[in-house]
């Protein structure tokens, strides 16, 4: 993989009036206030904690919304996209015939082409690269990081292979205004998953980047550094801290402090890899929540549902194979996710549960969508959302403007007495992020479960050799 190093002027970054950033030393970290804000200082929406008290979020890998539901009815979901050459190079002749119209100046539209899990490509999507893709909001820079520079990342995964996603979306709300907190890969995704930042400081004007290494966590070796991000949108590999955090607040705290029950599932063996976050985070490492909240095999959820165990909060990662990521080259991901669903569906909790289903990053695919530059980390290139509750809207398109905050957001409406993480000038995203709430009704009586149909059995995961590996390193 090409490594490439971008520095960014100020007049080339879009970031909100109303945000502003000091200029004190990057290097100073803060500790994270004990509590949060408390839960008085915003006006919550109690309607969902009149009817929701299980939330479960999904975590998939690395696909644009593009990527699974490039034509679907209502959304903002075109089947082709605009791209430029990259720099001295000539398009192959397939896309050099292709139409201008509509595209930015030297430009050219491409046809989004299909492919499957187990054909589709692996495509660069650091922190430098997404920049590019994303092209100051043109969306037009994908072809520099595709297959031999070429129409790689302009693709579409074949509809067959994800009618279980196309199913849940026609049953319940498909999002498609889901953006990350920060451009990039995985970890920072998680992180942000569960803390609504990563910025190191106060000031709001570094934060972390691209540190996607199975080192990245309180086990590493000593002396390893972080890599960090600046408002100039300079990367900066190991200048940053241990990466056994403490400089911002989790939902860890949150949720312990407010007596709410919690679990973060992870696959065998990779308790404290990339996607499980709370590896990176000192509270949860050194403390009894990491024997007690961060649990093995990542099938346990649905053993935890069918027994009655399910806590009130749940993130659920996959295993490689299950996880959609494009160099597992498998198609068992839509299976795994409609078992949980199926499950839950089918248990005590349906009634009062609402399960969010999202991929962390965008994985170097097309999507056309330009994210809102609300500040230096992103929003990142935009993923596709499902929600799926007995309070879900129903076959809806949900077009409101949703990052990664919002779900912290909605966990903090459905459980009152659980704080808010801190305040947006500090860098956190969940006051600042709309909440789900657009996509429920909870004025309506709770919908029966329809079964959603999959290729593989809830008891393929179940009782399938367990898979050791993680889903990615990026």
């Amino acid at each position: 993989m090409r490594s490439v190093r971008l520095i960014f002027g100020a007049s080339s970054l879009l970031i909100f009036a109303a945000c502003t950033f000091g200029n004190g030393s990057s290097s100073g970290a803060f500790s994270a206030p004990a509590g949060g804000l408390s839960s008085m200082d915003f006006l919550k929406n109690d309607a969902a904690s009149k009817h929701i008290s299980h939330i479960i979020i999904v975590v998939q890998e690395n696909r644009t919304f593009e990527n699974f539901f490039a034509g679907y009815p209502g959304a903002n979901a075109p089947t082709s996209g605009c791209g430029k050459p990259p720099k001295g190079e000539a398009f192959p002749r397939r896309i050099s015939r292709a139409s201008t119209s509509g595209c930015p100046s030297g430009d050219q539209v491409i046809p989004l082409h299909q492919i499957t899990f187990e054909k589709g490509p692996n495509l660069s999507h650091e922190y430098e690269s997404s920049i590019i893709d994303w092209d100051n909001g043109k969306m037009d820079g994908f072809t520099h990081f595709g297959l031999h520079h070429d129409d790689a990342g302009y693709a579409y995964v074949e509809q067959s292979e994800v009618s279980t996603y196309w199913s849940m979306a026609q049953q319940y709300v498909l999002s498609d205004a889901m953006f990350p907190t920060e451009f990039g890969p995985s970890w920072t995704a998680h992180l942000t998953l569960v803390a609504g930042t990563d910025n190191l400081n106060n000031r709001n004007n570094l934060a972390l980047a691209d540190f996607a290494d199975a080192r990245s966590n309180c086990g590493a070796p000593k002396g390893t550094k972080t890599t960090t991000v600046n408002i100039k949108r300079i990367i900066k590999p190991s200048s940053g801290p241990y990466p056994c955090l403490n400089q911002f607040n989790t939902m860890a705290q949150a949720l312990d402090n407010a007596s709410v029950s919690w679990k973060y599932y992870v696959a065998q063996n990779y308790k404290a890899f990339i996607w499980s976050p709370y590896g990176s985070i000192q509270y949860v490492h050194n403390g009894p929540d990491w024997t007690n909240n961060i649990i093995q095999p990542e099938t346990t959820v649905l053993t935890d549902i069918q027994n009655g165990t399910l806590p009130q909060v749940s993130w659920v990662t996959p295993n490689r194979l299950d996880s959609d990521h494009p160099n597992s080259h498998n198609d068992s991901g839509p299976s795994w996710v409609a078992s949980i669903v199926n499950t839950l569906g089918q248990s005590q909790y349906w009634n009062s549960s609402a399960v969010i289903v999202l991929w962390d990053d965008y994985g170097g695919f097309y999507d056309n969508a330009p994210p809102p530059q609300l500040d230096f980390r992103g929003l990142g290139i935009r993923v596709p959302c499902l929600i799926i509750s007995p309070y879900a809207k129903s076959n809806y398109v949900d077009h409101t403007q949703y990052e990664f905050g919002s779900i912290l957001k909605f966990i903090e409406e459905v459980f009152p007495n659980v704080k808010r993480l801190g305040r947006t000038k500090e860098g956190y995203t969940d006051t600042r992020a709309n909440s789900l709430d657009n996509a429920f009704n909870f004025t309506q009586a709770p919908r029966a479960f329809q079964k959603i149909k999959q290729k593989y059995p809830v008891s393929h995961f179940l009782h399938g050799m367990p898979v050791n590996e993680p889903p990615d390193k990026d």
